[in-house]
């Protein structure tokens, strides 16, 4: 039963790198091949877990040169549009001017029940709102409304303004995030002053954002 834990622990950092290694990506965003790496390194991990007369290196050799693989075939792909495009394939516009490709529909296998939870999951729900829908190559769906369907915007009613600086955590359940106040300039000194100022300390926060600003919002902890 250890060694079933202990293969299990290795087994489980050397996926983490693996996958740190491939870059970041949600599972419904994976291109095939990486979709297909993904099924093969959780496969060959099981191996030597249910099986301790396999040797470690029988699934820690697979799984690294599986990523290996991975990481050359996304360097062609970069450096490749033919092999990128054979790979991973082409966006395909199912959708066109508002009118429903029904070719393309057919040639995707995508179903009218497909379509309709696709909009809906972008939060349409009228297939007459639509000006544009593009399959991508991770399955995703991308739709454009037409103009008048579309949710308005500053530019459109001729608005000025600014950008306003986005807040991020400073401090996190009693713990001082220092690497965001060093991308703000903000310093420890300033976090401290202003937590002495609101007679509060570090340890009694659950949340505190600010932005460049020095503009902050602190969430105290709840009192048991």
């Amino acid at each position: 039963m250890l060694i079933v834990f202990i293969r299990s622990i290795l087994l489980y950092i050397l996926i983490i790198f693996g996958l740190r290694v491939m870059g970041k990506r949600q599972i419904g965003e994976l291109q095939p091949s990486e979709l297909v790496i993904t099924i093969l390194i959780s496969n060959m991990a099981t191996l030597p877990i249910e099986d301790i007369n396999i040797p470690m290196l029988m699934g820690a050799v697979p799984i690294l040169a599986l990523v290996g693989f991975e990481i050359l075939l996304s360097n062609i792909s970069l450096r490749n549009k033919k092999f990128r495009e054979f790979v991973s394939g082409n966006p395909v516009v199912i959708i066109r001017d508002g009118i429903i490709d029904q070719t393309q529909m057919k040639k995707l296998r995508f179903s009218i029940d497909d379509l309709m939870e696709t909009l809906r999951e972008n939060s349409v729900f009228d297939v007459r709102d639509v000006y544009y829908a593009i399959v991508e190559t991770t399955g995703q769906v991308s739709i454009l409304q037409k103009y008048e369907s579309q949710t308005v915007t500053t530019k459109m009613l001729d608005l000025k303004g600014s950008e306003q600086p986005i807040p991020i955590v400073v401090v996190s359940d009693g713990k001082i995030v220092e690497d965001s106040l060093e991308a703000y300039n903000l310093g420890k000194d300033w976090l401290l002053r202003t937590i002495q100022s609101n007679n509060v300390h570090v340890k009694d926060i659950y949340l505190m954002t600010a932005d460049k600003n020095a503009n902050y919002f602190i969430v105290p902890k709840s009192q048991k």
